[in-house]
């Protein structure tokens, strides 16, 4: 599962990974989104309580979170890292192993650049999962950066069970 948090919206990803690491498949993707005019705190008890239900219906083997990165606006940073707190609580209490990754490693991973802009992350996830001429094509920016997260583990997992990477 790769999870992008977010305060308005928090994207998810599901991914099976065979024996083929190359080729992974989309289980399903979408995001958590809040109707406007709730408060903060019910924001993020929705965000818990879906990635709850979504780690009870797909019991992933493991998650990969974007991680914490430097904001200029304070405030923003803020509500972020409670996003993501909700979503690592309800992983947590799953019991499923976490793995981290930056957005310049997750855009470098994906696109092969670090800097790559969200349309262009957007394209490589779509190529990857071969979905450019799916339903799933149409997917939201948060689904496709929750993929982007799913994918960017996938290539470490790999990397590290063929020794490349510690």
């Amino acid at each position: 599962m790769g999870i992008d948090p977010g305060s308005r919206a928090t994207g998810y990803a599901f991914l099976e990974i065979n024996a083929a690491p190359a080729e992974p498949r989309l289980v399903e993707c979408g995001a958590v989104r809040v109707p406007p005019g709730r408060s903060h705190a019910l924001r993020l008890r929705a965000i818990f309580e879906k990635i709850q239900a979504l780690l009870r219906k797909h019991r992933p083997a493991e998650v990969a979170v974007e991680a914490v990165f430097h904001a200029k606006d304070a405030r923003a940073a803020l509500l972020l890292g409670q996003a993501r707190g909700a979503a690592l609580a309800a992983v947590g209490e799953r019991g499923v192993s976490v793995f981290e990754y930056s957005p310049l490693s997750i855009k470098k991973t994906v696109a092969g650049y670090g800097r790559a802009p969200k349309e262009q992350v957007q394209r490589m996830v779509l190529a990857l999962l071969n979905l450019h001429d799916a339903p799933s094509a149409r997917m939201s920016a948060d689904a496709s950066d929750a993929a982007a997260v799913a994918l960017c583990h996938a290539a470490h997992r790999a990397a590290r069970a063929r020794g490349l990477v510690s």
